[in-house]
């Protein structure tokens, strides 16, 4: 049947229309939704996958057929491990969510300590959730997000999907591309150890990235053999999703203002065969490592970098997240008229961030393909709010389909994943190619837990 986010996704690649025939979805059941969200998981996912398939093919191996399961990547798209005697830490601060303004809704987005210092900063209140909620009901919606981005905080005001379209940050993201890929002046090649059925294995993977589009991006390569390193400042942590992303990977601390700490991460850069960052634009730049210099320290280096708010237009620059993206894009506010609800009715997952997490991979895969076998070298941009784009772009059904079914037993992996915190089950592998199994040969572990080495 045809599937148009597939196609787009595919389409962004840039890899032959042909290889769409290798593809099966598979699986029942939505995710209960405005949206066709369930058809985002199994978009995104597949297309990752199918662009690992095609990467096989680029290293000499037959076509393989990819099977993508609907059900599983819905399932991944929100928690794929659950804790068996421990509990994950929430995922909130306790400030965190919406609350009604004068004139209609704003987000807050406070789990970073800074985050939150700025927003009560602005509102000039404690941090309670009850003072709050009544200092923000004195609010304009716009006011008081300028007045949180002002003070270096995170919120969103809730617009209409049409507010969105006419917004110049709307129109601006509508003109990016889904993947915006672009190819350097000169490529200098570089082999990685590549083995039958681990098409990534002995590629290094550097990940700058915080929750969550990147990390599920480095975790999706991680799985088909890269060597993923997470490098974090000494300061930051996201304790809810820790668990969730660092499957596979190995994680260290940098601190990028200490001279020998610089020394260290140039030495990783000029190593890497891949680098995906998710910091804001210019950060790197204020570092003293921005795209020029990144590139005379490793002119083989792919470099993959998301944002929340797009590339172009007044806000390209502007901290978000998936739940803020989901405020000014529209989606919220579709979801509380269509509920008929007195509240922003938010997607069921956070499906923005996983499927450009999942986005970020595909174009890493295109990028190692082009170097391989055409002699490029590629750079991607992606963004949170071009992924809601392709979303809203897609009519969602009239009716709504079958419900997606409870886990059960045959939902997850067959062996528990022996995290730092204790065991743990995860899901079963939302995707498969035959000829080369998803797997990771690390359990989840904290930030912090390894040496910035390879």
């Amino acid at each position: 049947m045809p599937h148009p986010l597939l196609n787009a996704a595919w389409s962004a690649l840039d890899l032959p229309a042909a290889a769409l025939d290798a593809i099966a979805l598979r699986g029942e059941g939505e995710l209960p939704s405005y949206f066709a969200v369930t058809d985002l998981a199994a978009a995104s996912v597949g297309a990752a996958a199918l662009a690992v398939q095609q990467l096989m093919v680029a290293q000499g191996g037959a076509s393989a057929r990819v099977q993508a399961d609907r059900r599983l990547a819905s399932m991944w798209f929100g928690w794929s491990i659950h804790p068996v005697g421990w509990e994950r830490p929430p995922l909130w601060d306790a400030v965190a969510g919406d609350y009604a303004t004068a004139d209609g809704w704003i987000r807050l987005h406070t789990n970073a300590p800074h985050h939150r210092d700025a927003a009560l900063a602005a509102l000039g209140c404690a941090a309670e959730r009850t003072a709050v909620t009544q200092t923000v009901a004195a609010w304009r919606g716009l006011e008081l997000e300028e007045a949180v981005v002002a003070h270096g905080g995170c919120a969103a005001a809730m617009r209409s999907m049409d507010e969105w379209r006419d917004h110049p940050q709307g129109q601006a993201v509508a003109n990016e591309p889904l993947i915006a890929f672009t190819a350097a002046d000169s490529c200098v090649p570089r082999p990685w150890a590549w083995t039958r059925g681990r098409p990534l294995a002995g590629l290094r993977v550097l990940d700058l990235t915080r929750v969550l589009a990147g990390p599920v991006a480095t975790r999706f390569l991680a799985g088909y053999g890269a060597g993923v390193l997470r490098v974090d400042p000494p300061w930051w942590n996201e304790p809810g999703a820790i668990p969730e992303v660092t499957l596979g990977k190995r994680c260290a601390r940098l601190d990028l203002t200490r001279p020998q700490d610089r020394t260290v991460f140039e030495g990783l850069l000029a190593q890497a065969d891949v680098l995906v960052h998710g910091y804001r634009p210019a950060a790197l730049e204020r570092l003293g490592y921005g795209e020029s210099m990144r590139h005379q320290l490793n002119p083989s280096l792919i470099d993959v970098a998301l944002n929340a708010y797009g590339w172009t237009g007044p806000l390209a620059g502007r901290r978000g997240f998936d739940s803020l993206v989901q405020m000014s894009s529209g989606i919220a506010h579709h979801g509380m008229q269509r509920q008929g609800a007195d509240r922003p009715v938010p997607l069921p997952v956070q499906a923005l961030d996983h499927a450009t997490g999942y986005l970020i991979a595909a174009a890493v895969v295109r990028a190692l393909i082009a170097r391989l076998s055409e002699g490029r070298l590629l750079q991607a941009r992606l963004s949170l709010a071009r992924t809601a784009r392709l979303l809203t772009d897609v009519p969602p059904a009239q009716t709504a389909g079958m419900p997606l079914a409870a886990a059960t037993e045959a939902d997850f992996s067959p062996q528990l994943e022996q995290t730092e915190w204790g065991p743990a089950r995860r899901y079963r592998p939302p995707v498969a190619i035959v000829g080369a199994p998803m797997a990771w040969a690390r359990p989840a572990n904290s930030l912090g837990s390894a040496q910035p080495h390879w």
